[in-house]
């Protein structure tokens, strides 16, 4: 094979918190193999309380190593944003050490695998890394977030402070970045001021092969446990109707049969997209990965933001004609609701923008190496 279409080595840091950095990492390295590239190494950020999924571990076909990154931390009701406490947390200097020691191993295994191209999902220690130790390699970021710095993107609104916190973290995820793909539900044009260009969702393999078929239930995914109250109350209000709720409770059985028509799930990939597949709607906290998964399969969805990232996210999935709906509370009425009225979503040109992703991706992160 000549220097021009020698297969590349990627190095992947991804964001662990939540689910969907975590499946676009998967996908993307799905895609990056079948073009005869590598990745050699991924480092993931855990943040407090959680910890790396065995389903990614498992199936990412590569070497994982985990490090301290900074956190999100929620009120006592496990539900919202706690700002103060959030900043406290990753403040104090004990906490600082440790992210200090994170950009050092950072920098070690970068210049241990001596990759072609660094893939960053939405960390701000790898940035802060290349920013210290000057890294000569190029640098690209993946993240929906970064649809916040194009000058033509219509939902970044919102509390005044929360939206200051959440441009600047996704500011300095962006230093030293060669390129910033900006992960969206629709087409929109690249901003080369900005070095963003719009790419379509990283959806698997394993969602585009699946058949969607309408079962008898609701599924719901709820990234924190807090939620869990408001599920059960409705649930008592509604016993006829079946739900399954994916959550991440650490501690939590990998299923709690609640009684006949309530099951909660530890979340798990495979089960999770098995459940997707066959339910009648979808509920979540309006994270957007899973929300494109819905969408892939034609599901109603409704979405309840935990804070302002995933308002955005809420606003930006409900402006799509008759995609989705959206609340402030797990009241499912409303999605049964949502579910009666006609479907307008244009599922066809969804679909057609989400199919275009592997090339996409793959000639925008081979582009920025020179081979010749």
């Amino acid at each position: 094979m000549n220097e021009a279409t020698r297969p590349l080595r990627f190095l992947f840091i991804v964001q662990g918190e939540g689910r969907g950095h975590l499946t676009q990492a998967l996908s993307l390295a799905d895609m990056l193999r079948r073009h005869g590239h590598e990745v050699v190494e991924v480092l993931v950020g855990k943040s407090h309380g959680r910890e790396v999924p065995s389903f990614f571990r498992s199936k990412v076909k590569a070497p994982v190593r985990a490090y301290e990154a900074p956190s999100l931390i929620y009120k006592k009701d496990h539900k919202r944003l706690d700002k103060l406490r959030t900043a406290f947390y990753n403040g104090n200097p004990r906490k600082l050490r440790q992210y200090g020691q994170s950009i050092e191993m950072i920098h070690r295994r970068i210049k241990k695998q001596q990759p072609d191209v660094v893939v960053n999902f939405y960390e701000m220690l790898p940035a802060l890394a290349q920013l210290r130790f000057r890294i000569d390699i190029p640098f690209v970021n993946i993240a929906h977030q970064y649809l916040l710095r194009h000058p033509d993107y219509r939902h970044g609104t919102g509390d005044a402070q929360s939206l200051l916190v959440l441009r600047l973290h996704t500011l300095l995820t962006g230093i030293g970045a060669t390129k910033l793909l900006a992960l969206s539900f629709y087409p929109m044009k690249s901003c080369v001021r900005e070095r963003i260009v719009v790419v379509p969702p990283l959806l698997r393999r394993e969602v585009l092969d699946l058949q969607a078929t309408e079962g008898d239930y609701i599924l719901g995914y709820m990234l924190n446990q807090g939620f869990e109250n408001e599920v059960r109350r409705w649930h008592d209000a509604h016993p006829d109707v079946r739900l399954h709720f994916f959550w991440d409770k650490r501690d939590a059985p990998a299923e709690l049969r609640v009684d006949d028509t309530l099951t909660l799930h530890r979340i798990d990939d495979e089960q999770f997209l098995h459940y997707m597949a066959g339910c009648r709607g979808y509920i979540t906290t309006a994270g957007f990965e899973s929300v494109c998964e819905a969408l892939y399969l034609n599901k109603p969805v409704m979405l309840i933001p935990a804070h302002l990232e995933q308002e955005i996210n809420a606003a930006d999935a409900s402006s799509i004609p008759g995609a989705a709906t959206t609340g402030d509370s797990f009241d499912l009425s409303r999605l049964l609701n949502f579910m009666q009225t006609p479907r307008t979503f244009d599922h066809d040109t969804f679909r057609r923008w989400l199919l275009s992703a592997e090339e996409t991706f793959v000639r925008e992160l081979t582009s920025v190496v020179d081979r010749e």
